[in-house]
């Protein structure tokens, strides 16, 4: 099969690109500019995605699409107006290539989404499934979601396949942003205020197990049309992933405690509840169903996952 990997040198597109062409697969990447190509593939470069967007050249020869190529969720977005912003980008920008995807013949379009579409965070119990009703609460889970509609819109009008992926923190090899940050502080060996958070539990994936689940959407029958929540299948507390990242990077962990109480004063009147929401509550994905309808099982555990994150760690 030919695939063309949209967002080809981006942390899960490289990591993409490498395994399909260890499988055979002929593949195609799509990047904004050239300056920065992945190996051994062949690139076209697109420029920023809009409405706009030619993807003649892209999608000559193809069979296959994945989707990543996305304007990501950012801290502090200082833009005037972030969901116009995103709805540029992420609906916009994916309905272009989707169209153009169908009509030139495109079998089968997977998208990369966001468990933000599910919601922020799950209570005791009740972890999300592929098929709540989506409840996404900042900008960027709103443009998922609405690609996720628009797609859905498309497949029904061209018979093109769309598969939808769903992941919550994505970690591995060169990951940036906030779980870089925390393998920084474990490095450092600063003390943290997090010893009590042992009651909320995150579901994380290991970037090997959320490429593996892209290339099984890629080519298995029952995945056509369907929306997948993925992760490592074992969910975890801060304080535990804190622990076994510091013993993954081989460092002392140093941990002291504060009540979750105090730590959601602390956020507010800093004017950043998110800071608690992220540490302190749950976020939970159920993978029945991927695991039932697909037969899929992560091949990475999360300790794994952990071991080569640290490896690939930078300090």
């Amino acid at each position: 099969m030919n695939v063309l990997v949209t967002g080809a040198n981006g942390f899960v597109g490289s990591a993409l690109c490498a395994r399909l062409r260890r499988d055979g697969v002929f593949v195609r990447g799509a990047v904004r500019s050239l300056s920065s190509q992945p190996d051994d593939v062949d690139t076209v470069a697109i420029g920023s995605l809009s409405l706009n967007s030619d993807w003649t050249v892209a999608l000559k020869t193809v069979e296959q699409v994945v989707h990543l190529a996305a304007r990501v969720h950012v801290m502090n977005d200082k833009s005037p107006d972030p969901l116009a912003e995103f709805r540029r980008v992420n609906v916009e920008g994916t309905a272009a290539i989707a169209r153009q995807a169908a009509a030139e013949g495109v079998k089968r379009f997977v998208f990369l989404s966001s468990v933000k579409v599910n919601g922020e965070f799950t209570e005791v119990g009740q972890p999300f499934i592929a098929n709540d009703v989506p409840a996404p609460e900042d900008p960027y889970g709103v443009s998922k979601h609405e690609a996720e509609q628009l797609l859905r819109q498309i497949a029904a009008e061209t018979g093109m396949e769309v598969v939808i992926i769903r992941p919550p923190l994505v970690y591995g090899p060169g990951v940036k942003a906030n779980f870089e940050s925390m393998m920084r502080l474990l490095a450092s060996g600063v003390p943290l205020p997090l010893a009590a958070v042992t009651q909320n539990r995150r579901s994380l994936v290991a970037l090997d197990n959320l490429v593996d689940l892209i290339v099984s959407c890629l080519h298995h029958p029952a995945a056509a049309n369907q929306t997948f929540l993925v992760s490592d299948g074992e969910d975890i507390s801060t304080a535990g992933l804190l622990k076994r990242m510091g013993a993954a990077m081989g460092k002392p962990v140093r941990l002291f405690y504060v009540t979750p109480a105090l730590l959601k004063l602390g956020a507010s009147l800093l004017n950043r509840p998110s800071i608690y929401q992220r540490l302190c509550c749950s976020l939970r994905l159920d993978i029945a169903k991927t695991r039932q309808l697909l037969g899929w099982i992560p091949p990475v555990s999360l300790d794994e996952g952990l071991r080569r994150a640290a490896e690939g760690f930078r300090p």
